[in-house]
């Protein structure tokens, strides 16, 4: 049964969708896949991602018309992005004002280092360095 299942995206609910696109272009290098506008039911999608929704997995935006902020509930956890360099990528987005909530270097008990940073909306990101 397992075949015929596929993780198709993961959705957030931001406050403001500019900032949030902005964040993950410029600092995840995600690009928008697509918009689904509608007016109707008051909100807007956005999906965005490293590669066609056809075979990979994406992150949907939803901007709720004239909700601006969230409550963070206590069972999310984050989202994982894999990367080539931890110390410079974390380097590059502190200096560009992105928040660095844990600081690049091996995790606990182990050699695998990682990351964490937070989205405009509190959400957090773990960064894995990936060999």
């Amino acid at each position: 049964m397992s075949g015929n299942f596929r993780y198709l995206h993961t959705m957030l609910r931001v406050g403001d969708l500019d900032r949030s696109i902005a964040f993950y272009t410029d600092h995840l290098g995600m690009r928008e896949i697509r918009r689904n506008d509608v007016p109707d039911g008051k909100y807007t999608l956005v999906f965005l991602g490293y590669g066609d929704e056809s075979s990979e997995t994406v992150l949907e935006l939803t901007y709720n018309y004239g909700v601006s902020q969230y409550e963070m509930g206590s069972a999310f956890g984050h989202l994982a992005v894999g990367l080539p360099d931890i110390y410079g990528t974390c380097e590059a987005m502190r200096a560009a004002g992105v928040k660095i909530s844990r600081e690049p270097g091996p995790v606990k008990f182990g050699t695998t280092l990682i990351a964490f940073i937070e989205d405009p909306d509190g959400y957090k990101i773990e960064l894995i360095q990936r060999k």
